[in-house]
């Protein structure tokens, strides 16, 4: 299928077909994939992780490993070259001068060891020569919005945020002034301010640098927010293309219509006092007291401890500042802020994961002071489910053993007792019993995460922190686990502290909110509280930057009209 578009295409991708290399042989992975990319256009490529997105955009950059993928059809036309008939020695000269490319994750796009100016003036060397390289620097350091760019260019990566290593990828990515810009995922793990702020700096550079861009996201809001044109890919394919008002309002295709319907939406439960009910009947905890299964008062936790080399002789850096908050059986607090808010750390904190100072009460028992051992009961009651489902996975450890090694360090019944609530824990989250035979890296992302919130069940906990734990999740993937959760929730009492910066997936899942900024909670109040009637300036700027997927309101606020 060919993006058909009026004017001489700056880039033109011709049935481009892809394979991977097995041992049962070639696979495939691209499928007759074609499209056009005209001069000042930004072309979104969206769908779910495996559709092969990210696959098209590094075949047109030259970069797929030739051990495990190849291409076998089509023709990449930049001009009248095509970048297939090209050699290595060539192409080196095309990446990054003709087409430059934003990885997902800047910091482990950037060399740790080389400082900011030094990778920026290595790129423009590259391919403009040494003559004003840091002049360039300092100029695309600004033009990204980076402040002080004379003190950045001597830092290095780790000493900056997520989203100043992705201005610092975006410049850089420009620098040579290229002709296409393709950016992979480049806001995913980026905080909503953040994301919205990169958004509206590759709008900016786009214009004032006329680079044509290549969007690959599985954001539908962004989407809406950045394309001209849309290509919709599914299985290696592209199931449906055309411009962005046509694909959000008339959808023809049923998986389109699906990851449109798949995306949160702020006010979709405006008027309600809690999430939607994913099943017919609640049953109610086992205990009759409504009493809290979770107490925090005075909660505070520093870093830096000025023992030891590393921190000697500075002060502790205090990361969360006086937390207060209840968590009633059968109920869910969002907890909701940036990167470097807090909230993570207070997750870690309330289930005794880390120093701190105050009060916890996790089923009336207060946790202050007990160390490790003296924690094991008490973790009965309360479990976490983490960001990563993969990284908090051992790869070495079958699903079934993963799931029961909770109720072998608690003692919990006999080995086929274990063996017979590890095949009712995958029914419970959507998995066939049998998949307890098999090992993490055989499951999707959204399997895994289903793997770990069986693996938190295990013990029958009253509480469930869940840390960031849709967040690396596609959109649609995201929606069946937030439903899960709310179904485990409305069946067996689950009692959640949910901790994400999304503010659209805090509004779904959520009976009260509590806003984080600076270490401190600086808003709280019910759902609809927080979210129909916002007080704090920093909530109302949160709300304000989450992506619509409807590409009208974005058209009227670039008139001026909303």
């Amino acid at each position: 299928m060919i993006l058909s578009l009026i004017g001489a295409p700056i880039l033109s991708v011709r049935n481009l077909s892809v394979d991977a290399l097995t041992p049962e042989g070639l696979k495939p992975v691209l499928r007759d994939v074609g499209f056009d990319l005209t001069s000042g256009e930004t072309l979104c490529i969206a769908g779910e992780s495996g559709s092969g997105k990210s696959v098209a955009s590094l075949a047109v950059m030259g970069l797929l490993p030739k051990t495990s993928l190849r291409v076998t059809s089509g023709s990449i036309l930049l001009g009248k070259r095509d970048l297939l008939a090209l050699s290595n020695r060539t192409m080196r000269s095309v990446r990054g001068g003709d087409i430059a490319m934003v990885f997902q994750e800047p910091m482990t796009s950037l060399n740790p060891v080389m400082s900011i100016g030094a990778q920026l003036t290595e790129a423009i060397r590259e391919h403009q020569g040494g003559e004003n390289a840091e002049a360039v620097v300092l100029r695309m350091l600004d033009a990204v919005q980076i402040t002080e760019p004379a003190r950045r260019i001597k830092q290095f990566p780790h000493e900056l945020s997520g989203g100043m290593r992705q201005r610092v990828m975006i410049a850089m990515a420009l620098s040579c002034q290229p002709k296409v810009l393709i950016a992979d995922e480049p806001t995913t793990a980026l905080d909503v301010t953040v994301q919205a702020q990169i958004l509206k700096l590759m709008r900016e550079l786009k214009a004032e640098f006329g680079t044509s861009i290549i969007l690959i996201t599985h954001d539908m809001g962004v989407v809406a927010q950045m394309a001209d044109r849309v290509a919709i890919m599914q299985n290696g394919r592209i199931v449906e293309e055309g411009p962005s008002p046509a694909i959000f309002s008339r959808p023809k295709e049923a998986y389109t219509r699906q990851l449109l319907a798949a995306v949160p939406r702020l006010g979709a439960l405006a008027g309600t006092d809690g999430p939607p009910r994913v099943t017919p009947i609640t049953i109610e905890p086992e205990r009759s007291d409504r009493s809290p299964v979770m107490n925090v008062r005075g909660l505070n936790v520093s870093y830096g401890s000025p023992v030891g080399r590393i921190f000697k002789g500075k002060a502790p850096v205090q990361v969360v500042n006086d937390i207060s908050f209840d968590i009633l059986p059968g109920k869910t607090l969002g907890l909701v802020g940036e990167s470097g808010s807090g909230k993570s750390t207070t997750g870690k904190a309330v289930l005794g994961l880390i120093p701190f100072t105050g009060n916890v009460l996790i089923d009336g028992q207060n946790i202050a002071g007990l160390d490790q051992r003296s924690m094991r009961p008490v973790r009965r009651s309360a479990q976490m489910i983490f960001q990563d489902p993969y990284a908090s996975l051992d790869s070495r450890m079958a699903v079934g053993a993963a799931i029961a090694e909770p109720m072998v360090i608690h003692g919990i019944g006999s080995k086929s007792e274990r063996r017979d609530r590890v095949a009712d824990l995958l029914r419970r989250v959507g998995l066939t019993p049998d998949a307890a035979t098999r090992y993490p890296h055989e499951f999707s992302g959204g399997q895994r995460q289903r793997i770990c919130i069986a693996r938190a069940l295990a013990v029958g906990p009253r509480l469930i922190v869940a840390d960031e734990s849709v967040a690396a999740l596609d959109v649609s993937v995201r929606t069946r686990v937030l439903d899960l959760m709310l179904e485990l929730q409305e069946t067996i009492g689950l009692a959640y502290l949910f901790i994400s910066h999304d503010m659209a997936v805090i509004e779904r899942m959520s009976h009260h909110v509590a806003v984080m900024r600076g270490g401190r909670i600086v808003e709280t109040g019910t759902r609809r509280e927080i979210f129909e009637s916002p007080k704090d300036d920093y909530t109302q700027a949160l709300i304000a930057a989450v992506p619509i997927p409807d590409p009208g309101v974005y058209r009227k606020r670039a008139q001026g009209l909303g």
